[in-house]
């Protein structure tokens, strides 16, 4: 009767192992084991926002020739903070009637350049009048894009986006086309005012949020234009 209770117990064990061994064999443990997690995608960022954006303005030109406009925005001031000097390569966004244009084509010099940048040709003729009544050859204008100055690769050593940044339809992108232009010590200046988007202003803090993401970084911060309405004028590097 043991030998009996023995053999039994010896079956058992045996068909026991050989379950285990069916359902962990070495193949499937050794898959098991080094089994690899697969990767999941990080979301891409949006090349641009839903936020709103102003109508771009095709008014009377008059408007931005004040004469307290110099001493309001303090405009020497600014080319100051910017390094804009002799010899110096500037573009100026949304240029408009051309009122930063001639006076950052001064400061540059005859071996200096700007280029007015606008989508508005009837600004474009404008400033290209100007530019020949006021002897200034070291001016070109550039007829733009809503998302895209076209500006040529490594071309400005500045960029200065006066009263302008709140009408860019596609800011990120806008910007991040921009980038390619300029140099390594490259700088922009913006000044706006603050703003929802679509009452001719914007946030500070919406401008520095989209800068970044453009792939820029905020170097200065200033508030001394705000006598000519404005509220910031910010100062971004690469």
């Amino acid at each position: 009767m043991k030998s009996f209770i023995l053999t039994v117990i010896l079956l058992k064990a045996v068909v026991l192992c050989s379950v285990w061994m069916f359902l962990y064999s070495p193949a499937e443990s050794e898959s098991i084991a080094f089994a690899e997690p697969q990767p999941t995608a990080s979301p891409a960022l949006k090349d641009d926002t839903n936020r709103a954006t102003s109508v771009p303005y095709t008014g009377e030109l008059s408007i931005f020739e004040e004469p307290e406009r110099d001493n309001n925005l303090q405009i020497n001031r600014v080319m100051d903070i910017l390094k804009i000097s002799d010899q110096k390569t500037v573009a100026d966004i949304g240029a408009g009637s051309g009122w930063f244009t001639v006076r950052a084509a001064k400061r540059v010099g005859e071996k200096g350049k700007v280029f007015a940048v606008e989508i508005n040709q009837e600004y474009i003729d404008h400033i290209n009048g100007r530019a020949k009544s006021e002897n200034l050859p070291n001016i070109s204008t550039i007829l733009g894009k809503t998302d895209d100055p076209l500006l040529t690769k490594n071309s400005v050593d500045v960029v200065m986006i006066l009263k302008t940044y709140h009408e860019i339809g596609e800011p990120i992108k806008f910007l991040k086309n921009l980038r390619p232009a300029l140099k390594k010590s490259g700088l922009i200046g913006i000044i706006d005012r603050n703003g929802t988007g679509d009452d001719h202003g914007i946030n500070k803090e919406t401008v520095i949020q989209e800068a970044k993401q453009a792939g820029f970084s905020l170097k200065e911060e200033f508030d001394f234009v705000k006598p000519d309405g404005m509220d910031y004028f910010l100062v971004f590097q690469i």
